[in-house]
């Protein structure tokens, strides 16, 4: 059961604005892009984002059902910045990990219990495409 609409929208008009000021430089953090599928407005907001190899990993915590997840899927990809890097992103793909494998070893416990509370266990994974 993803979080409540009540505090995705609460997020969305208060805590986004607030993290959305830093999101793109500190690690855990970036500023996903993406594009509208049916208007075609640019997007964006504040994520937590997981590195593993060439994939990066983004928890579903309001679920896939989602208007930037469904972009992301339509577009076949996104842009984020992290770290003051931007980076493009390709091949999204949801997946299940109850386990939470793709987070750091010590962020498992705080995943679990934020994510886990409300049921989140799905993520997106995209892959990376390297500059040319």
């Amino acid at each position: 059961m993803p979080i409540p609409k009540s505090v995705a929208q609460f997020n969305r008009r208060v805590t986004n604005r607030i993290t959305g000021t830093f999101a793109d430089r500190l690690p855990l953090f970036a500023i996903l892009h993406h594009v509208g599928r049916t208007s075609g407005h640019a997007y964006s907001i504040p994520i937590n984002v997981f590195r593993e190899g060439n994939d990066y990993i983004l928890a579903l915590t309001y679920g896939a059902d989602t208007d930037w997840v469904k972009n992301v899927l339509a577009a076949g990809g996104c842009e984020i910045v992290t770290r003051g890097r931007r980076i493009r992103l390709t091949n999204p793909r949801i997946t299940t990990d109850t386990r939470r494998r793709w987070a750091p070893p010590l962020a498992r416990p705080l995943l679990r219990l934020v994510l886990g509370s409300v049921g989140a266990t799905q993520v997106m994974r995209l892959t990376r495409v390297d500059s040319e």
